[in-house]
């Protein structure tokens, strides 16, 4: 198992701007968009959707390499996990309900490495605002306990 440090959620979230947009390219439902095609309408349309299912990375990095976050929901669990400066810095939303247990969800991260439940959130619609915050802020929503791989 890996070590992992928690970073406990805190009372209170800070104010952001609701229409900004720190994510520069997404890969989401088999089509990558970038720069000016992260529109409000795409933004809307994907933390919709989250609920009912997705499987999504969001990039700060212009040209998708690096600093993403990935967005796994089945409707049943939600779980984040954020590879920065190229896996060297990674952070996963985290259920103390679950800390220390190896129970997996259903979920796939990367398509095939199982997600434990302690590394996936069940309560969907806080997960999406974590969502929404960080295509705004490019920040961890601080609404949610998250781990840091030490």
């Amino acid at each position: 198992m890996m070590e992992l440090e928690v970073i406990p959620k805190q009372d209170t979230v800070p104010d952001f701007d609701p229409r900004g947009i720190q994510v520069q390219y997404m890969e989401y439902g088999r089509k990558h968009y970038s720069g000016d095609e992260i529109i409000e309408d795409l933004i809307a349309k994907f933390l919709r959707q989250i609920p009912s299912g997705v499987d999504a990375l969001l990039y700060l990095d212009p040209d998708g390499e690096d600093n993403w976050l990935e967005v796994l929901c089945d409707g049943e669990w939600l779980a984040l996990g954020f590879c920065g400066d190229f896996g060297q810095n990674n952070y996963y939303s985290y259920n103390p309900d679950f800390a220390g247990k190896t129970d997996l969800t259903g979920l796939k991260s990367g398509g095939q490495s199982p997600v434990e439940k302690m590394l996936a959130l069940q309560d969907i619609p806080t997960g999406v605002k974590a969502v929404e915050y960080f295509i705004r802020t490019g920040e961890f929503y601080p609404g949610i306990h998250w781990a840091r791989q030490l």
